[in-house]
């Protein structure tokens, strides 16, 4: 355990509904609000304050569009997005490893 830090888990990202924002972005290139809204069985409301957040940080970005007059939000993760969720999964399997 000599080698965790509990500095190096990101509070941004780790939260549930967050995580799996992440989670899900890190394999795909972009997902739409709806998709991450069912996949992740979050409200409207959850969703949208989650991606504020991830947003804020600088992990994700957000374009809004219209298709067929209808509103279209995809989110992607950022550059730093991506780092910030490597070196969050390192973090956390040191975690782990030193449980064991």
């Amino acid at each position: 355990m000599d080698e965790f830090d509990i500095e190096k888990i990101d509070e941004v990202i780790h939260g549930r509904v967050r995580l799996g924002v992440m989670a899900y972005l890190s394999g795909a290139a972009s997902a739409d609000f709806n998709g991450l809204k069912a996949k992740l069985q979050a409200t409207d409301g959850n969703l949208s304050a989650h991606l504020r957040k991830l947003e804020d940080a600088g992990y994700v970005a957000i374009y809004k569009s219209f298709v067929d007059r209808k509103p279209l939000t995809r989110v992607s993760l950022t550059d730093s997005g991506r780092k910030a969720f490597a070196a969050y999964l390192e973090a956390m399997s040191r975690l782990v490893d030193g449980a064991r």
